[in-house]
């Protein structure tokens, strides 16, 4: 059976129900997720309501499917909607449908999980990335779970869907109470996370089998989805308490602390709240620390004292497990329940393949502030510490570095050079990291040298140009030279590999700016490979102030010219980065159809400051997503006809 069409005209209320050729009402629900970690997590709620809103309305075929089929419609939702946010990277439409037995065939559930990219394919799990608990299982999941599925493409569009049939594999209900109380014949969408329901009733068994697999996938998305190892902490608590324990307590340890420093207690959690104050004491006395030898798996923990009141007799059991990721222990976690001698096989299965998911989340949240505290530090250390005042000019400045924890290839500057000339430079390096750090370390230095020797625009372009493919040409040989020496290591399909070698080219906007008698600035720049610098009128009229050119460090027999123009008082030099112009919503991107221009004209009679505000804010307006690039942009304004120093101002500092 093949996808069903997407109904544009039903709205996004989850339990929406139309009317099908025969009259009879056919359950439909859509919804519209933007692009990011957080949206398979709103999938999964959006489904649960949907079947819940179907349920409450007594729908004949909402009844015929069980909790299985419930759990099992989260999982497809969360893995399809998680591979099209991370492989598509656009807007997901998710539509759900519940279709009436027709014939031999039992009613059933279809998913579809729409994205806005159809060049890029669907993982498919078995292929690569064998550990599930940290990458999912991708299409083999729908695979098994599904009794069909497909892909099918669309002019723009790419849909993944999947079939759920209610038959008896599900354990269908009771006939007799599917014919009565619609309350008591449907799924049970709740509960996946909610206390209560399969805690309570203590079925521990059935439920690792029925929900523990959403359960696991659903936790791993909300501690993946945490940057700070106490996030994660604070967000595993809540799970485990109560539905798999009566209480718990995690410990970290300490980055770089040694086998001497003491873990410290990240959180505890009881199912009775006024229980966790006599219940930390006792943990804060005697510090969990696991030995490596004791491996990943349990290990029973004495019952504390202070897991119960004084007065009470009540005992339990307690297991802990070692947090590990990369064969690092990073901490433990402790778990205990009350009114037992044991925790049933079921339920320490399910709690050591969620501790796996801690310590992976835990690893990535401290490599994620590795990098951004190294980031931090590069940042500040290749970036000005100020902008220069330049007599009778003001500007502004934005700069946004993306925020993917990483230096951006993003840079700028605007000093002074000799002669009564000040030299502006707006640049974009190819990529981001240490690569591009390092591109960004040469060619500010080598920008403000070249400038204060006195060349001119033109020639700086041309110096800073050899410069770069020199640069990259000793990078080339180095690289070759440790492949030579590592046996000539080959790709597939015969490439030799390059480590080292990428090609170091940037995008560039520079030009000085010699302040004039009547008041005005004399502007000479010129653009290589970067969005062109656009001129604005006190009357609202804009025109490009440069002509395109080849980027830095390509081509090596090329010749950069520059253009001359005048500002005059009230004239304003709009320069950006792509971060600006690339911006992308869906499709389209910020300057299609000249939109930056279009913004621009209406920023007429503005301050600098209040221009870079107002094309900042609709940078970030144009799309539901925040920028994924980093974002520059640099306004020059003459005043009027005043030659007074104009402190710079940085409205991105």
């Amino acid at each position: 059976m093949g996808p069903i069409p997407l109904q544009r005209d039903i709205v996004q209320r989850p339990g929406t129900v139309v009317a099908g050729q025969d009259g009879d009402p056919r359950p439909v629900a859509r919804t519209s997720l933007p692009g990011i970690p957080q949206a398979s997590a709103a999938a999964r709620r959006f489904v649960r309501a949907a079947l819940a809103d179907w349920t409450g309305l007594g729908l004949p075929s909402a009844g015929e499917f069980g909790e299985r089929l419930t759990d099992d419609a989260l999982s497809v939702a969360s893995e399809l909607v998680t591979n099209a946010v991370v492989h598509a990277g656009t807007t997901v439409e998710l539509l759900l449908r519940l279709e009436d037995s027709a014939g031999p065939e039992p009613a059933a559930l279809v998913l579809e999980i729409t994205d806005h990219h159809p060049a890029r394919s669907v993982r498919d799990g078995r292929a690569e990335r064998p550990d599930p608990a940290e990458y999912g299982r991708g299409l083999q999941l729908v695979a098994t779970l599904a009794e069909s599925w497909g892909i099918t493409y669309r002019t723009g569009l790419k849909t993944v869907w999947a079939r759920l049939p209610g038959d008896d594999r599900y354990g269908l209900p009771d006939p007799q109470a599917a014919s009565g109380d619609a309350l008591g014949r449907g799924p049970r969408p709740g509960g996946i996370l909610v206390p209560g329901g399969a805690h309570a009733a203590r079925d521990d068994a059935g439920w690792a089998r029925g929900g523990g697999p959403s359960f696991l996938a659903e936790a791993s998305v909300l501690l993946a989805g945490q940057l700070d190892e106490d996030l994660v902490a604070s967000t595993a608590g809540p799970l485990l308490v109560p539905r798999l324990a009566d209480w718990c307590a995690i410990w970290l340890e300490s980055e770089g602390g040694g086998p001497s420093a003491v873990p410290r207690l990240a959180g505890v959690w009881h199912s009775d709240e006024s229980r966790t104050a006599l219940l930390r004491p006792a943990l804060e006395k005697e510090p969990l620390r696991l030995p490596g030898s004791v491996g990943t798996g349990p290990v029973p923990i004495p019952w504390p004292g202070g897991a119960t009141a004084e007065r009470e007799s009540v005992s339990g059991a307690a297991l802990a497990h070692r947090i590990v990721s990369g064969g690092r222990t990073l901490g433990a976690v402790l778990v205990g329940r009350e009114g037992t001698d044991r925790i049933p096989d079921e339920v320490a299965a399910l709690l050591a393949d969620f501790v796996r998911r801690v310590g992976l989340a835990v690893g990535a949240a401290r490599a994620y502030t590795r990098q951004a505290t190294i980031s931090r530090i590069l940042q500040r250390g290749l970036l000005p510490s100020k902008v220069a005042d330049i007599p009778g000019v003001t500007s502004a400045l934005v700069y946004e570095p993306g925020d993917d924890g990483v230096v951006g290839g993003d840079f700028y500057d605007l000093f002074p050079c000799p002669g009564g000339r000040w030299c502006f430079v707006l640049g974009d390096v190819q990529g981001s990291g240490p690569e591009a750090a390092v591109v960004t370390g040469l060619a500010r230095p080598w920008l403000r040298l070249l400038s204060r020797e006195g060349f001119s625009v033109g020639e700086v372009l041309d110096r800073l140009n050899r410069l770069l493919l020199d640069d990259a040409m000793e990078a080339a040989e180095a690289a070759a030279l440790m492949v030579a020496a590592a046996g000539g290591q080959q790709l597939q399909g015969g490439e030799q590999i390059q480590d080292g070698s990428q090609s170091r080219f940037l995008s560039l906007l520079y030009g000085d700016l010699v302040p004039l008698p009547d008041g005005g600035v004399r502007c000479t720049v010129a653009s290589a490979g970067h969005p062109l610098p656009l001129l604005l009128r006190p009357d609202g009229t804009v025109r490009p102030a440069a002509e395109p050119q080849v980027l830095l460090g390509i081509v090596e027999d090329v010749a950069y010219v520059s253009q001359s123009f005048d500002l005059a008082p009230g004239d304003s030099l709009l320069c950006v980065t792509d971060g600006v112009t690339e911006r992308r919503s869906g499709r389209l991107m910020f300057d299609d159809g000249d939109g930056l221009a279009r913004v621009l004209a209406g920023c007429a009679g503005l301050p600098a400051a209040g221009i870079a505000d107002r094309i900042k804010r609709a940078v970030h307006a144009f799309a539901e997503r925040p920028p994924d690039d980093d974002l520059a942009m640099l306004v020059i304004q003459v005043d009027g006809g005043r030659h007074t120093a104009v402190r710079g101002s940085s409205a991105g500092e």
